[in-house]
């Protein structure tokens, strides 16, 4: 069987230093790839430099300091790339983006592996920077799940995909991110597979508040059922064509987020579920957990399309409007078969 080489030629921006950020550099480096690597704490980045792990993230993982060039400030990490992959939260990316102009952009392809929406603006991050930068949509990609980062930094196998409307650069994304442990391909359904990964998030919380309420397995799946039901309604309001939902990045991605002990939505939910507020339960994770305020945006963007989501409603209640969790998922439990 022939197999296509990676591109030799490709360098890679990343920005963000968590452990997504630290997942794909680990992939990238395993093939004739050169990484810029930009964080934002600099304390972080100095260690990098020193010892090639992160401290904070996925600490185990040693990087290849031959390929990765830990930079000071964003704008020497983008210089020179031909890809810039943002693996921050998004509710931090547009201040991680502050001081890039899109003369800097240009000519780049832009590869979003944010699962959130831009808070307040309602807005993927694919849309957000088309609009603000100016990247031709066919120059912009996203790279989707079914995978955690925890399992890429112990080299168990794991699928990406990686969706365009320019099934070209998709392609070109997707050879970078295959390795021995991560098979990639390509999709052209952005804007389903982009909502639906938000979805996903929002429906790993319920998962958590019903098991921190102590709920078991079998309502758990009748739960993800209805679940998958609720984001094929949206989905298909929002941005209507013909898709296979049973496909792994769509229902692998909602699985592996709602069941896995790695999935930090829904540790997030569970903790909502056994009593934190939401404000203990983010300090005590010291992480984000992109479903917290991705469940607003969708919550507002349904105020147009008026489709019946329970699950998204009993979430943003219990978050938002502080109703109690117990009252909510006994109400919401008599809705689903």
């Amino acid at each position: 069987m022939i197999t296509k080489e990676k591109p030799t030629s490709a360098v890679i921006a990343v920005v963000g230093g968590g452990s997504w950020a630290t997942a794909i550099i680990k992939i990238l480096t395993e093939g004739n790839v050169r990484v810029h690597w930009w964080l934002r704490n600099q304390e972080d980045a100095a260690y990098i430099r020193q010892y090639g792990h992160n401290p904070h993230y996925l600490s185990d993982v040693q990087l290849n300091r031959r390929k990765v060039k830990v930079c000071s400030g964003i704008e020497e990490a983008i210089t020179g790339t031909t890809h810039v992959i943002l693996a921050v939260p998004a509710a931090f990316v547009q201040s991680a983006l502050a001081g890039v102009s899109a003369d800097l952009l240009a000519g780049k392809v832009v590869v979003s592996a944010i699962k959130g929406m831009i808070p307040e603006k309602n807005l993927l991050v694919t849309d957000w920077v088309e609009a603000d930068f100016g990247v031709p949509a066919e120059k912009i990609c996203v790279i989707a799940g079914p995978c955690h980062a925890e399992e890429v930094a112990l080299e168990k196998q794991s699928y990406l995909t990686i969706a365009s409307t320019g099934m070209d650069e998709a392609e070109v994304v997707a050879e970078l991110m295959t390795c021995r442990y991560v098979q990639s391909s390509a999709l052209d359904d952005v804007y389903g597979v982009e909502y639906s990964a938000v979805m996903k998030n929002i429906i790993a919380l319920a998962c958590g508040i019903t098991h921190g309420l102590g709920y078991g397995d079998n309502f758990q799946a009748v739960l993800v059922s209805n679940a998958m039901q609720e984001i094929r309604r949206f989905v298909d309001a929002v941005y209507p064509r013909n898709r296979d939902l049973s496909a792994s990045v769509y229902l692998g991605d909602l699985l592996v987020t709602a069941y896995s002990q790695f999935s930090r939505n829904r540790m997030f939910g569970s903790m909502i579920g056994r009593g934190y507020s939401v404000k203990s339960a983010q300090v005590e994770m010291n992480m984000i957990a992109e479903g917290y305020y991705a469940v607003k945006s969708i919550h507002e963007i349904n105020r147009k399309h008026r489709v019946r989501m329970p699950i998204t409603g009993a979430v943003y209640r219990i978050l938002y409007e502080k109703a109690p969790p117990g009252q909510e998922i006994s109400a919401l439990k008599k809705m689903l078969k």
